[in-house]
């Protein structure tokens, strides 16, 4: 037999990115790429590959998330000083041989097969991608090649795009493991479900971006949490969603900027604290001018953190339940409508 068969067969079932990504590791590996080395950019990936450039900014982007490289302004992406060792990555390649075990490959009816395609599998797939490269990067097709199968075997398990995507989002709502026994008090409980809804955010960035408040999605899951944060307060139950749409609607709108930060760094190859440095003489500029007091009383340095996400949320998740205690207190022993 062929003993070249097998890792052929290997070859073609890993995806593209996946193969790149692990050429890159193997150059910091063997010290063919050191520290401050720059690693192939993405146009250059797009030519020694012959890939797409949504296919290049995946590899920087994974190489980014296992620690591997970094971006420097002006430079480009270069190998990370601890982008060296198994500790700094999650290996994608395939598992070693195990000693003693044949070398010839195993015959056609025991070949390992693609995994048996359903709709969990299908919605896990496409959170992955989505998780990964942005909900724009997901499509059917895209979903499809990580199983090795045509679009059209997906189409026997979600309708289509829209219904995956929506399917997705209640899973990643699944997710979510309510607080037992539950805060007693409104304040309390509405704070850690949207602790909860910020925690998800930050795992699953496009979540927030695809979900709508003026029309919104039939989720059972989202729904779940949603009741329990509204099931200590004794409001009527239309003042109760209007809260509840409310404070959704903060933690929504602070965490699309997740997503969009995410799409920023993988265009400019700068994280969010290197381009405000690079805007700082253009702001400087303006500053000088005199207009705008309220900017130029912040001191850069004392308040650095306030345009962070997180900090935003805190902020107002604090702001807005103080409004809602006041909106508790006057509303005290008044009928409901």
């Amino acid at each position: 037999m062929d003993r070249s068969a097998t890792p052929a067969t290997n070859r073609s079932a890993t995806p593209p990115y996946r193969r790149i990504v692990a050429e890159i590791r193997r150059r910091i590996d063997t010290g063919e790429l050191t520290a401050g080395d720059r690693v192939p950019s993405t146009r250059r990936i797009t030519r020694e590959w012959g890939v797409a450039m949504a296919t290049a900014t995946k590899v920087l982007t994974t190489l980014r998330q296992e620690g591997l490289v970094r971006a420097v302004p002006g430079v480009g992406t270069v190998v990370a000083e601890t982008g060296t060792g198994a500790e700094a990555r999650t290996h994608h390649g395939p598992a070693p041989r195990p000693r003693g075990s044949s070398h010839h490959p195993l015959p056609a009816a025991s070949q390992p097969q693609p995994p048996a395609l359903s709709r969990d599998r299908i919605v896990r797939a496409g959170v992955r991608i989505a998780d990964a490269e942005g909900l724009r990067s997901l499509s059917m097709r895209r979903v499809a090649a990580e199983f090795g199968a045509s679009s059209m075997a997906l189409y026997r398990h979600v309708a289509n795009k829209d219904q995956l995507v929506m399917l997705m989002a209640d899973a990643t709502f699944a997710e979510i493991e309510l607080p037992a026994p539950a805060p007693r008090h409104w304040r309390a409980r509405m704070e850690a479900g949207a602790r909860l809804q910020w925690q998800l955010y930050q795992r699953h960035p496009w979540v927030a971006q695809w979900l709508s408040i003026t029309r919104p999605q039939p989720l059972p899951h989202a729904m779940t949490l949603i009741e329990w944060t509204m099931g200590a307060t004794r409001f009527d139950p239309l003042t109760k969603l209007r809260l509840a749409l409310t404070l959704l609607n903060h933690v929504r709108g602070t965490a699309v900027a997740m997503e969009e930060d995410l799409e920023a760094e993988q265009q400019t190859g700068m994280d969010q604290d290197q381009w405000m440095v690079s805007q700082e003489p253009e702001y400087e500029q303006i500053l000088e001018s005199g207009s705008f007091p309220m900017y130029a009383g912040i001191d850069a340095m004392d308040d650095a953190g306030t345009l962070q996400l997180d900090a935003l949320f805190e902020f107002g998740l604090a702001r807005l339940l103080d409004g809602f205690e006041v909106f508790s207190d006057g509303r005290e022993g008044r009928p409901a409508h």
